[in-house]
């Protein structure tokens, strides 16, 4: 039963150090690693953000091409 107990702790200590919220200054260091660079393991970090960026270029391109079919569509039928 201790050892439940002591697992139990475990977990919990782990879990609340491991939700805390960022402070200020560890935002701000993050944003001056990622502008000078400087962020652990960059080149993964950046191929991450190219792609992201990409997905979010190909949604906005088959909007734009969903409400021109639309728009044809509606042209057609009236």
């Amino acid at each position: 039963m201790k050892i439940v107990r002591f697992l139990a702790v475990g977990l919990a200590v782990f879990a609340l150090t491991a939700c805390q919220e960022k402070s200020a200054a560890d935002k701000a260091a993050d944003a001056v690693n990622d502008a000078l660079d400087n962020r652990p393991a960059e080149g993964v970090q950046d191929a991450v953000e190219d792609v992201s960026a990409g997905a979010q270029d190909a949604a906005k391109a088959a909007e734009e091409a969903a409400k021109q079919a639309a728009k044809k569509a509606g042209e057609a039928v009236q």
